[in-house]
């Protein structure tokens, strides 16, 4: 068996995959800092998303309905979503944390605060 990172010949268990803490360490802390990249790239499209809505329905109002158009033109990501509900109609909700939105027809859109 060989080292995962510097590829030097393992001595000892069968089982060992770095042959130094120095390669263990490395290995991990790459392996935490591409997660950390990826989660970071992730959360501001989601934060960008939020914003979006909370500019477009305001912060008194609790639901608004608007067309889709509206949210492609704030460069609105509507693939990116924190969770969904479908509710008793079998309609979804696509929640971004505290907003939700649904789909009436490819071009309305509703827009509700949770």
């Amino acid at each position: 068996m060989k080292c995962k990172i510097c590829k030097k010949t393992l001595k000892g268990r069968k089982d060992k995959i770095f042959c130094s803490l120095e390669c263990k360490n490395y290995y991990h802390t790459h392996l935490r800092r591409t997660t950390h990249e990826t989660t970071k790239y992730l959360d501001r499209i989601l934060h960008r998303n939020r914003s979006i809505l909370l500019e477009l329905l305001g912060k008194n109002t609790f639901q608004k309905k608007l067309n889709r158009i509206v949210l492609a033109k704030k460069k609105f990501n509507f693939k990116y979503i924190t969770h969904f509900h479908v509710n008793s109609k079998g309609k979804i909700y696509h929640h971004v944390y505290d907003f939700a939105w649904m789909e009436f027809s490819d071009d309305e859109i509703l827009i509700i605060r949770r």
